[in-house]
């Protein structure tokens, strides 16, 4: 019979978190997830207002402080690397979730949202991951390494045929996390480091408002359980990437839709 303790499992006590796009929608889930497993978050937004606001809201749950940035530049990254290494000295969990969409019809689709959409989805993902490895190689070990939690979208794995949006961008982007989680899982996972991508499904959000909206009902009964995700299940999987019960998960794309994939 093997020893395992269920009762520190998926207990984030002791880590350190950074969440990007953390004062809203499936950013906003993870980090309150994240802090109630024990977690100290940072979480990372564009509006200082807001995420400022965020961080102290989230502060009755466990320690979470506001580092404000626009990931998409060079600057902002730079700012957000040299905030949070004045505040800590390792990083275990990085969740990458600041991202962008676009809609549009085919033909009037411009070619500045692709260079807004993948420059802000894959390239400040590749680079913010890339220029915060010292951080997360200071947090790691061999039993318990850091984490890289990469958010992409079932709509990287499928061509949606029920809500024509017009996010060739966004589609077409999330496919490129996807790959780019198993390369990377691949590069630094001798550095013990695993990389990790959730993909989600609907859940309320934002930037799902307009489309839940329009098409909410049609939405549900795609979905096997009838149903759009609730916080609760998206902070669920990303504390199991973050935990010791994740330890072992490496370039997994994993989909949390109710199983609207398989319809």
């Amino acid at each position: 019979m093997h020893n395992i303790d269920i009762t520190s499992l998926f207990s984030l006590e002791g880590k350190v978190a950074l969440v990007t796009g953390g004062s809203r929608g499936i950013g906003l889930m993870i980090a309150e997830g994240l802090l109630k497993a024990g977690a100290k978050v940072f979480i990372s937004s564009r509006k200082k207002s807001v995420c400022d606001e965020i961080a102290t809201e989230l502060s009755t749950i466990g320690p979470c402080s506001s580092l404000p940035a626009d990931v998409s530049t060079i600057e902002g990254r730079t700012e957000l690397i040299k905030a949070l290494e004045s505040s800590t000295d390792q990083l275990h969990v990085l969740v990458n979730n600041a991202g962008a969409s676009w809609g549009a019809s085919y033909e009037a689709y411009p070619p500045s949202a692709f260079d807004k959409v993948f420059g802000l989805n894959v390239a400040s993902l590749f680079l913010l991951t890339r220029d915060l490895t010292p951080l997360l190689q200071t947090g790691a070990t061999f039993h318990d390494p850091a984490r890289v939690i990469n958010i992409g979208s079932i709509d990287g794995l499928h061509v949606d045929q029920l809500v024509g949006t017009g996010t060739f961008a966004y589609s077409a982007s999330k496919a490129a996390v996807h790959h780019l989680t198993r390369t990377l899982a691949v590069e630094l996972g001798p550095r013990h480091i695993t990389v990790n991508a959730i993909a989600p499904g609907f859940f309320k959000s934002k930037m799902t408002a307009d489309i839940l909206k329009q098409y909410g009902s049609d939405i549900e009964q795609a979905c096997p359980l009838g149903r759009i995700g609730r916080p609760e299940e998206m902070a669920g999987i990303a504390i199991y990437l973050a935990s010791r019960a994740g330890a072992y998960t490496n370039g997994a794309v994993i989909p949390i839709d109710g199983g609207t994939l398989l319809n």
